[in-house]
């Protein structure tokens, strides 16, 4: 657990924003007083080029590279590193103009106009010839350059395109995966039903509209396709910098949703960011939001297990693309920056450094408004934030240790949308999962949010919500965890498919059924405004005995096995019926929870289970709803934040020793004002001496 920051030339925290020079040519002076405004906000780093193609390339083969010089020059005379950003996201209107094959075509077999991002096809070999050719110059240029930190390949890659060359490459991929079979491909995507058998690979297109969307098998591989390809164009862009410049890493950002499994487009790239724009002061409490967004911190943070990810884009006060554009209220912006940190980025990184005058997002927050003065609000927050990051230098390259496992899938996900049933329009698979995750972060229990296929060993405690495909291994996997000690988490709506959305044959739930101990007969469907409720038994040390949870939107009927009950349904026909189960196997136990609860219970439940597993909180202390805490660790200190996602000053009981950073003992309790937190730290990699304290 040794730190090992993820730059060598720049042990500290990232600073910076996406910077866009070239908006900015005609004013020398706007320029010079960028750099003094990066100095005052303590920026280490700018984000560069990621839009600018028609400015490099203006004309065909007419390269224009002379502003990208001064502009990386007069950074690094600043002191300023830069992030290289390619421009494959948005190319010019000449390329589009010439070559319409670039552009992509919609799934009614519609080709887009010119315009907007991400308006390509990731197939042309055009579009790629003139990728490469730009990031060869890219390469060659600046790939020694003193002040180049990291390549950023593209921007916020996504969806998909169903032109003829994507429907070859399709095809291709198909046989490919099924050994040229036609008929493996048959009996995977179950073509009897409804007489879709193909005869021909030609008969075989990507999901429409205006023509075939309810094989489940097609819909799941043309979504693997389309994560494939868009992997395979990224690579093609990469070449060249791991060719002419391998010591630089390459990143790309990702997004907080997508329809590419990012889980396998991390495995070709050298460090995960993403960018986070959650909506704070919305109609829920702020605390939530927070919890959302710490899960999706945690979650790109496993895609590169054992190193910290990047914050690559935030705001620093509005995003104009929202459905309101709510200002941050004062502290937020340091806070959300903080929590950031405290997740295990290694960065703060804001889109925009100043706001554009003209386009889509002339109105999106910036750390240099329109006045483009220094005594804003928003500017001082992100100079505080600058200072605040220079203070946490220490904490660069550490590590966030987790004995808690969640399992969120890309893949299964799709499965689980797309399953036709039992419920419409989708069963909120993503928001499950979240809900699954919400008592560990309340109580300050790191978790590492984990595909499926990712390896079980050192975790405690695994949590499956809704793992409705199996992949090949995984029950197996899940098996080996448990018989060594661990305690596993399965729900309802599980090992119901295999990784072609076969049904397993043989009951519910599949080749989890004799791990579980249950086996699931029926599923039942409630209305929104329906309720059924759990009652617990006087069983293990629950809560309490007789204590009732309500249940809604899915109830699985199931039957216990070699499972023991501790919980039943209250109401309906399956009154009496199982609704939370545990099965003893091996060292380890087996927990089948059959309904979808509400909060109450899984707040209460897990923290049962954190109790039963010894899982360690960041913080031994008692706090509030609203505050929540974070760690990082080096091995010898942990470093934790104590954040406090409420507009009202919270107290927090301390239960053991800890310490400012300056070397100071923390008392019994500390406060923290609206909006506040307080960075900690704990000598003996969280082996902090509890305490017996009153407050």
């Amino acid at each position: 657990m040794e730190s090992k920051p993820l730059f060598p030339q720049l042990r500290a925290l990232l600073h910076g924003a996406d910077y866009n020079p070239e908006q900015w040519r005609h004013r020398p002076d706007i320029l010079e007083e960028d750099l003094r405004l990066m100095r005052l906000a303590k920026c280490n780093v700018m984000a560069i080029g990621m839009f600018s193609w028609s400015i490099l390339e203006p004309r065909e083969g007419v390269f224009q590279m002379e502003w990208l010089d001064d502009t990386m020059e007069r950074l690094h005379r600043s002191g300023i590193f830069t992030i290289l950003g390619t421009p494959s996201g948005a190319r010019p209107a000449w390329l589009a103009k010439k070559y319409p094959e670039v552009l992509r075509v919609r799934p009614e077999r519609v080709r887009n106009l010119f315009g907007m991002r991400h308006n390509h096809c990731y197939t042309s070999p055009v579009y790629r010839e003139k990728v490469g050719i730009v990031n060869t110059m890219l390469a060659e240029r600046y790939g020694k350059h003193p002040g180049l930190l990291l390549w950023h390949i593209s921007n916020e890659y996504g969806g998909e395109c169903h032109c003829e060359l994507c429907q070859t490459a399709f095809r291709l991929w198909l046989r490919r995966k099924y050994d040229g079979d036609l008929q493996r491909l048959n009996e995977a995507w179950y073509t009897t039903f409804w007489s879709h058998t193909y005869s021909d690979w030609e008969e075989i297109e990507s999901p429409s509209p205006i023509g075939e969307f309810k094989l489940h098998g097609l819909q799941l591989d043309w979504n693997r396709f389309v994560t494939y390809q868009s992997i395979d164009f990224m690579k093609s862009e990469i070449e060249p910098f791991k060719r002419l410049a391998p010591e630089i890493p390459v990143t790309t950002n990702f997004m907080g949703d997508c329809n590419i499994d990012y889980a396998r487009m991390a495995e070709h790239i050298d460090i995960v960011s993403w960018d986070s724009y959650p909506q704070w002061h919305e109609r829920c409490p702020d605390w939530q939001t927070a919890c959302s967004t710490a899960f999706h911190h945690d979650k790109f943070r496993l895609l590169k297990p054992g190193q910290p990810f990047l914050l690559m884009e935030s705001t620093p006060s509005v995003t104009n693309w929202q459905e309101v554009a709510k200002l941050k209220r004062p502290g937020m912006h340091l806070l959300s920056s903080v929590q950031a940190i405290a997740h295990g980025s290694d960065s703060v990184q804001y889109f925009q450094w100043r706001k554009s005058r003209g386009s889509s997002e002339k109105l999106h927050g910036a750390v240099v408004d329109h006045s483009g003065r220094e005594e804003t609000r928003v500017f001082r927050e992100v100079a505080a934030t600058g200072n605040c990051l220079e203070q946490l230098e220490r904490i660069a390259g550490t590590t966030v240790p987790a004995a808690v496992a969640l399992i969120y899938d890309k893949e299964n996900g799709w499965a689980v949308e797309g399953a036709d049933g039992p419920r419409k329009p989708n069963l909120s698979y993503a928001r499950e999962v979240q809900r699954h995750y919400e008592p560990f972060w309340k109580r300050g229990i790191p978790v590492d949010v984990v595909p499926m296929d990712r390896p079980l060993d050192g975790y405690k405690l695994v949590v499956a919500p809704m793992l409705y495909m199996l992949k090949r291994g995984t029950a197996e996997r899940l098996e080996a965890f448990v018989r060594s000690g661990g305690a596993l988490v399965l729900t309802y709506w599980s090992g119901i498919v295999d990784d072609n959305d076969l049904c397993f044959l043989g009951g519910f739930p599949g080749p989890l059924r004799s791990l579980a101990g249950v086996w699931a007969e029926e599923l039942d469907s409630l209305y929104p405004e329906d309720r059924n409720f759990i009652v617990m038994k006087e069983k293990d040390g629950w809560k309490s005995a007789e204590a009732t949870y309500s249940v809604s939107l899915m109830c699985d009927l199931v039957h216990a096995e070699t499972a023991e009950v501790l919980a039943e349904y209250g109401d309906d026909f399956y009154r009496g019926y199982p609704a939370l189960t545990v099965n003893r196997v091996g060292d380890g136990k087996v927990y089948y929870l059959a309904a979808r609860t509400e909060q109450a219970f899984l707040d209460d439940w897990y923290g049962k289970l954190a109790d039963d597993t010894a899982l360690e909180r960041a913080l031994r202390a008692d706090w509030p709803e609203g505050v929540s805490a974070g760690m990082r660790t080096d091995g010898v200190r942990d470093y934790i934040f104590v954040l406090n996602f409420t507009a009202r000053e919270q107290r927090i009981a301390i239960r053991e020793v800890v310490r400012e950073l300056d070397g100071r003992e923390v008392g019994a309790s500390l406060v923290l004002p609206p909006y506040g937190f307080r960075p900690l730290m704990r000598e003996g990699g969280n082996n902090g001496r509890e305490v017996d304290r009153s407050v």
